[in-house]
């Protein structure tokens, strides 16, 4: 049996669940978006052994278009669930289609940045951008439309 936790752990928690939520999306957004930088300008080390990815080659520069672009937008919090979803298809199908055909577990078949980018993006498509994201400027609404009142009339019975 769990002993419960004490109520201002738990307010701690929330308090910086929506923080936490937001470096995770900054972090995993921007590691992504250097992954295609790299393999298309060649930067940061370039593409494995140097270089860049060649020019509409399937599937490596339509990939690193992907990570440039969906990690840019993972990273600004700009259509964020979409873009999540769309890097995590593109990791599990760079895991199946380019890693799992070398050794059925991560572990040995290099695959462990397929994955755990898959389930990062994930999460991040799950649990929406966080508070600190351009989603959350474009959709907010001016007070004065959005104010609900403070209390709510009741109906007589």
């Amino acid at each position: 049996m769990s002993t419960p936790r004490p109520a201002h752990s738990r307010q701690t928690a929330d308090a910086v669940r929506p923080v936490v939520l937001t470096a995770f999306r900054i972090v995993v957004g921007l590691l992504f978006a250097c992954h295609g930088a790299a393999s298309l300008f060649g930067v940061l080390g370039g593409a494995k052994g140097g270089g860049t990815v060649p020019l509409g080659q399937w599937p490596g520069w339509w990939a690193a278009l992907i990570q440039l672009v969906g990690g840019v937008l993972v990273l600004l919090g700009a259509g964020t669930r979409v873009a999540a979803l769309l890097c995590s298809g593109s990791m599990a199908y760079a895991y199946f289609t380019v890693h799992q055909e070398h050794a059925l577990l991560p572990l040995q078949n290099g695959g462990e940045p397929s994955v755990l980018f898959c389930w990062a993006f994930l999460a991040i498509a799950a649990l929406g951008s966080g508070p600190y994201a351009v989603d959350r400027l474009l959709t907010r609404r001016p007070l004065a439309a959005s104010a609900e009142p403070a209390v709510r009339p009741t109906s007589a019975v």
